[in-house]
């Protein structure tokens, strides 16, 4: 009887063959969708479509959505360990609401990260990042009368200074304690007069950074979250 033969399987590519070809980048994975949930909630509590306090309607939202309820609540547990939204067990979610107490503990916080992070660029910042806060810094004096445009810049001139500093641990910290200060309706830049003195402790602080002086770098950021603490409360 005749031996069944195994079909020639396709020869191996040879070393060479690979050093001729090396490997294509992997394409990225898409987004899983309880991340692209956890956005869409992101802003509509950022914007108060979800009132702090209010409850989170799973059913609707997912019917919003056109989701299943298990992606929702992967999202919630997202935004839960970002302090947006609290969990309660066998209740549901809310929208996390803060009190004087959280706001105090978060300008704490961020005026020991930032302070440092300050002191640090002003130390060690090349000549190119200094023109990087410097352009940003003129973009933020630009958009003094636009409310979004100004907090945006604001926050991308706070980012850029911790990213040059380069503890990657403080910008990770710093981001998710921005997360939760969105959450105070009524944010300390828009009060009257608290603009325009931010803009001129921004300025102060450039000049601080210029002259390489750390120290007074670092006192400044400090008083600037001060400042915006007082302004807050």
């Amino acid at each position: 009887m005749q031996n069944l033969r195994v079909t020639d399987k396709p020869a191996l590519p040879s070393a060479a063959a690979h050093a001729a070809a090396p490997d294509a980048p992997r394409p990225l994975a898409p987004r899983a969708l309880y991340q692209e949930v956890a956005e869409r909630l992101r802003q509509q509590i950022y914007s108060r479509a979800l009132e702090p306090g209010s409850w989170i309607d799973e059913m609707k939202l997912a019917q919003q959505f056109g989701i299943s309820r298990t992606p929702l609540r992967e999202a919630l547990k997202v935004l839960a360990v970002e302090g947006l939204v609290t969990m309660k067990l066998r209740r549901g979610a809310y929208v996390t609401e803060v009190s004087r107490d959280d706001v105090a503990q978060v300008y704490h916080l961020l005026a020991l990260l930032e302070s440092d992070a300050a002191a640090t660029v002003a130390a060690q910042a090349d000549a190119a990042q200094r023109e990087q806060l410097r352009q940003l810094h003129v973009r933020l004096e630009k958009q003094a009368r636009q409310r979004d445009n100004f907090f945006a810049a604001n926050e991308e001139f706070h980012t850029a200074l911790l990213d040059i500093a380069g503890n990657r641990w403080a910008r990770q910290i710093t981001a998710d304690l921005r997360k939760v200060m969105r959450l105070n309706r009524h944010h300390s830049l828009f009060k009257q007069g608290r603009l325009s003195d931010s803009l001129a402790e921004h300025r102060a602080l450039m000049a601080a950074i210029d002259a390489r002086d750390a120290e007074r770098a670092r006192a400044l950021m400090r008083a600037h979250f001060e400042h915006g603490l007082e302004a807050a409360a």
